[in-house]
């Protein structure tokens, strides 16, 4: 999916943040702690978008961000991302007529494997990071496990081989 202002202003009238979209004002700057927490939660939910320099409350918009403003910047915190959640995220900077926006392309964790950032499993509840649910997590690690009851029945066997 090409990330553009066409892209940008549909995501701005988006009736709530989801699972999959996220926004923080970040004008100057944003914890990159807080970024790492929110890339996993978008991982463990399929992958998704974090979108800096707008507002996060309706009505949306944008507001321009500072944040990671020059490129080495920017490549030493992705590396960071890389080295930590061993998780690659591709960027986006879209000029706006009222500031830069940086969009954070978050791709979906590996299949069986829920991704942690410090320890902590993550999903969003709503609006909120939360710890992923033990259930969440064991229908994670079963993706990643063989399903015997898929596989089709043998015929003509006898009694042993049962």
């Amino acid at each position: 999916m090409s990330i553009n202002l066409d892209t940008l202003n549909r995501w701005l009238l988006a009736p709530a943040e989801t699972e999959r979209l996220e926004f923080k004002e970040a004008k100057q700057q944003y914890d990159t702690g807080k970024l790492m927490r929110y890339f996993v939660a978008l991982a463990n939910e399929g992958g998704g978008h974090l979108v800096l320099g707008v507002s996060d409350q309706r009505p949306r918009r944008v507001v321009g961000s500072r944040a990671f403003a020059d490129v080495p910047a920017l490549n030493e915190f992705k590396a960071r991302v890389v080295e930590k959640l061993r998780l690659r995220v591709n960027t986006t900077e879209l000029m706006h007529a009222d500031g830069r926006v940086l969009v954070f392309e978050v791709p979906a964790r590996p299949r069986g494997q829920p991704l942690d950032y410090e320890g902590s499993y993550l999903m969003r509840a709503g609006e909120d990071l939360v710890p992923m649910t033990p259930d969440q997590l064991r229908r994670i690690f079963a993706e990643g496990q063989h399903d015997w009851l898929l596989q089709p029945a043998m015929e003509t066997v006898n009694a042993e081989q049962v």
